[in-house]
């Protein structure tokens, strides 16, 4: 897209939370759909980890509710092929016009090579690639090009899309953010804190969509938020690519001893020294007012759309959605 999509996107208050939701069947959420709008939730978005595919669960919501806007953050560029996942994409595009966002990120390598089977290499190159194949694919080309990392002979999609959804990237580091505000519409960020927004958002440039998945434990007993905390960080802070995303954010002093840790095979011991303050700056936990104060705060630093990754311990689970939504 070009610039000042901002502009142009929808871009009034948005407020999204992360499906399909953990105990809920995919069957099951047509209800929780209509509650979601009923409590002011604009967007609901899916992921591809280990759980649903991306595309699956924003089908239905789209069906469901027709005034919902749906994204994924992300789905690989390693999983589908690119022909395969233009076709995706551009089913969304056709299922739901002017409601859907494409969010394309490289992963990593737990999940592309040891449970895809799929070779983890030039994950920036690879992204690039993808992006500019995806971008002139959903506007029509008949593409014949080989890039540095895949070859693509003589493929045009026979549904043209009528409108192009604005395509994000998971972005973690400088060159994956500018790749993002060069050839993308925007970044999705995730595992940052507020504090850390400008620096990411400024890599990407101006006039561009910034969504950010945000891990919301809303508890008052923040012993135990910190406990599962300390369980998510180190499961995710130890891989490679977010473990250099956040010596790049400056964070490597308060992880190095968590890393050490990990390396050395102790993960009790990698658990016990991450510091509170880390815990307090990567997962929103507290009072339901105290959480959407945490939230605007990554708003009013430049998020657009906040995506919420709600992990409802020890209360339910429509009492959580429902006592952190913008209406409550």
């Amino acid at each position: 897209m070009s610039d000042g999509i901002c502009d142009t996107y929808n871009m009034t208050l948005r407020y999204g939370i992360t499906i399909p939701f953990d105990g809920v069947t995919l069957t099951e959420h047509r209800d929780w759909f209509r509650r979601l709008v009923d409590l002011g939730y604009t967007d609901v978005w899916s992921a591809e980890v280990d759980g649903t595919d991306g595309f699956t669960p924003l089908a239905l919501a789209a069906a469901w509710e027709p005034s919902l806007q749906l994204g994924i953050a992300v789905s690989p560029v390693y999983t589908r092929g690119p022909g395969l996942l233009a076709m995706s994409i551009a089913s969304m595009a056709e299922a739901a016009p002017g409601r859907f966002t494409m969010g394309l990120g490289a992963s990593s390598l737990p999940v592309v090579q040891r449970w895809n089977g799929i070779t983890y290499d030039k994950p920036f190159a690879r992204t690039r690639d993808t992006l500019h194949f995806v971008n002139r694919a959903l506007a029509g080309e008949k593409i014949d090009e080989t890039f540095e990392t895949f070859e693509v002979h003589g493929f045009k999609l026979s549904r043209p899309v009528a409108a192009k959804p604005p395509i994000l990237l998971g972005a973690l580091r400088p060159g994956m953010l500018r790749l993002a505000g060069r050839s993308g519409d925007g970044a999705i960020l995730n595992w940052l804190s507020a504090d850390n927004v400008a620096q990411c958002v400024a890599e990407v440039g101006p006039d561009k969509i910034i969504s950010a998945r945000l891990f919301v434990i809303p508890t008052e007993d923040a012993d135990t938020a910190r406990f599962i905390a300390r369980r998510m960080i180190s499961s995710y802070l130890t891989v490679q690519t977010y473990a250099e995303f956040h010596k790049w954010l400056g964070n490597g002093d308060k992880l190095q001893p968590m890393w050490d840790a990990w390396a050395d095979g102790d993960r009790k011991k990698a658990n016990e020294v991450i510091p509170d303050s880390v815990c307090d700056e990567l997962i929103i936990h507290g009072s339901y007012g105290h959480c959407r104060e945490q939230i605007q705060r990554y708003v009013d630093a430049g998020i657009h759309i906040p995506n919420l990754a709600v992990i409802p311990f020890g209360v339910d689970l429509a009492e959580a959605i429902q006592g952190l939504a913008p209406t409550a």
